[in-house]
């Protein structure tokens, strides 16, 4: 099969049908009438020789054919992007471009405040819009309506371009009147109340199963494989919250340590390490294959990882 002879529009056909999985959404997206990317569809299957969406119960579902074309496909389009934008140098000096940012509750908290000021000083007129995880989806991130998310990650699309950030560990905040510092140990921990504090996942959230130890995350992962449990009393997805109520005098918080240390001049807190392992995470970085070679976002990125290595440096 000749090159010459493909039509490269059904490549752009085809990266919005994988994507929305759905006729109609795929042609709104494009701007196409609902006929024309039916027909579309039909050319694509003629052109692969398979049926490349098959309607199931679940809606629209890719064949095995259409997953091993979805990230080639996107690799192309990538690279024609690449080839016909201009090449014009980011001004960040004079730039009023929003960067979109997914950011968590953690990462708003330990990076976002340090990534203002060298905004202020070197782009004054650049704008962060930053939105929780439970405003955006993983589609969002590819189609490059997002320009990125800083978050950890159980998973994330193979398409995806992503750079650690950092790596953290936990501590522990305990106000200064609680009686648990005379023994702090592993019984005296597992014995006392508790603040949970996360936000994983995407999408709107659900309410927490206490009893569903592998879904509340490092800490209480990290218990069970010691056989032990916590009592947990109050379950927050705010980390400013959660450094609050460390100052009750009944309440042991358990979060990462760049946020924990935020809290290192109250007076009314002290920081403690866990009497027990928990494995360090990642803060991770992604962002879509799409705007891999945008002049603004490299800039940004970079701008990103320079902030994290003084923070991380300074924390």
């Amino acid at each position: 099969m000749n090159i010459d002879r493909i039509d490269l529009n059904l490549l752009v056909y085809l990266d919005a049908l994988l994507r929305e999985r759905n006729v109609t959404k795929a042609a709104n997206q494009l701007g196409l009438s609902q006929p024309a990317m039916s027909n579309g569809l039909r050319r694509l299957r003629d052109l692969f020789g398979d049926p490349l969406l098959v309607r199931t119960s679940d809606g629209m579902t890719p064949t095995e054919r259409a997953n091993e074309l979805q990230p080639q496909v996107r690799d192309v389009l990538a690279r024609i992007e690449k080839a016909v934008q201009p090449n014009t140098p980011f001004d960040p000096s004079t730039s009023d471009r929003i960067f979109r940012i997914v950011s968590s509750d953690y990462s708003e908290s330990t990076l976002m405040p340090s990534l203002l000021k060298r905004l202020r000083n070197e782009a004054p007129d650049v704008r962060l819009d930053l939105m929780p995880p439970s405003d955006a989806t993983f589609e969002d991130v590819e189609q490059g309506k997002i320009d990125m998310v800083i978050n950890r990650f159980d998973s994330m699309p193979q398409s995806f371009h992503q750079k650690t950030v950092w790596k953290d560990s936990f501590s522990c905040l305990i106000s200064t009147k609680n009686p648990i510092l005379d023994h702090f140990d592993l019984d005296s921990y597992a014995a006392a109340k508790h603040v949970w504090v996360s936000k994983t996942g995407w999408g709107v959230g659900v309410g927490v199963n206490p009893h569903d130890v592998q879904r509340l995350g490092w800490v209480d992962a990290a218990l069970n494989r010691l056989n032990r449990k916590r009592r947990i009393t109050v379950f927050t997805r705010h980390y400013q919250a959660a450094m609050l109520l460390a100052e009750r005098k009944d309440l042991i918080v358990t979060l990462p340590s760049k946020a924990a240390r935020m809290m290192r001049n109250n007076p009314n807190i002290v920081i403690k390490s866990p009497p027990f392992d928990i494995p360090p995470f990642e803060l991770k970085m992604a962002w879509s294959p799409l705007l891999q070679h945008s002049p603004a976002h490299r800039w940004m990125r970079q701008l990103v990882m320079e902030v994290a290595q003084q923070v991380d440096e300074t924390s």
